[in-house]
């Protein structure tokens, strides 16, 4: 959830009240070319706090592996010293803030990603879908669309499409702005095309866009019924109810407590006996409302919410 500021100061990622900084712990990049930094747990807290306080964003109950990693590499990449430099720099440099907040949020992504979990969606949860007048797809941490458009495709292609909604969300505003042009680097076509015909695809992929010069151009039939929109995860609530949901692989980058949390907001967002998506790496199996679903398909991670 992106907080007001008093200073009126915007950057595109949202801003809260700056905080003073308190601490000068030093984290030294080590000598050896080592990818990892020496810091202790309480400058690492110390650093997801003020980004916390200042911008509006928690990375502070994401993995700890995942965010030591893009903290890393932003500090070697704009040759910084250690983490007081850093926390500095956050404070008073808007354009690098905005940078470290785009290294931590999580952007892979592709269509048709894992085509047996898509074939498995065809077969087994659009016929169960098909029986309602009207559809409601949230998909969480959409990222810059490409699962989303692949979920449009399938949809087109089971004559449900007209009567569907997709809302996809995240809270990287640079990633929607970009899944919202829908235009993707012609570089990827050719894995995507064949990802699109691994996962039963119907027809033709090229059907699908438009050629410009170096990219592809979505087609305007996909792009017509979805609903890009901000929302986080972490801090925001539910977001509307739904028949579907798809987060995956998005869940594998936060703790097991956020991971709690976001299940709950999931389950209150479905309807009963609505289907919930997770990615191949994901389970319920550790949190504490696993009782409240069925598994559908125990492979590819499709659950369903009990009545």
């Amino acid at each position: 959830m992106k907080k007001e500021t008093n200073s009126g100061d915007l950057i595109p990622l949202g801003m809260d009240q700056s905080v003073k900084i308190t601490s000068s712990s030093k984290l030294i990049l080590p000598e050896n070319g080592s990818s990892e930094l020496n810091s202790s747990d309480e400058e690492f807290s110390l650093l997801l706090e003020d980004i916390h306080q200042k911008y509006g964003y928690d990375f502070r109950q994401y993995s700890e592996a995942h965010v030591r990693r893009r903290i890393t590499n932003r500090i070697k990449m704009s040759g910084l010293n250690d983490i007081a430099h850093l926390r500095s720099k956050i404070q008073d440099d808007k354009i690098f803030a905005y940078r470290l907040l785009q290294d931590l949020s999580i952007t892979v992504t592709e269509m048709f990603r894992d085509q047996e979990f898509y074939r498995a969606l065809r077969a087994n949860v659009l016929p169960v879908l098909k029986t309602y007048p009207f559809i409601k797809i949230w998909h969480a941490g959409c990222s810059t669309g490409e699962e989303a458009y692949s979920m449009a495709i399938l949809l087109q292609e089971e004559g449900m499409y007209d009567r569907t909604t997709i809302y996809a969300t995240d809270f990287n505003q640079q990633a929607l702005n970009q899944a919202k042009d829908g235009i993707f680097s012609m570089s990827k076509i050719k894995e995507y095309t064949m990802n699109y015909q691994l996962s039963g695809g119907k027809s033709s992929f090229s059907e699908y866009y438009t050629s410009s010069y170096d990219n592809v151009i979505m087609n305007q039939s996909l792009k017509k019924n979805i609903v890009w929109a901000n929302h986080n995860l972490v801090t925001d609530s539910v977001f509307a109810e739904v028949h579907l949901i798809l987060c995956r692989n998005v869940l594998i980058y936060f703790d097991k407590k956020l991971q709690n949390k976001v299940q709950h907001l999931f389950y209150d967002s479905l309807i009963n006996g609505g289907i919930l998506c997770l990615g191949s790496k994901e389970s319920l199996r550790f949190t504490d409302i696993s009782a409240k679903y069925s598994e559908e398909n125990k492979k590819e991670k499709i659950y369903k919410k009990k009545y």
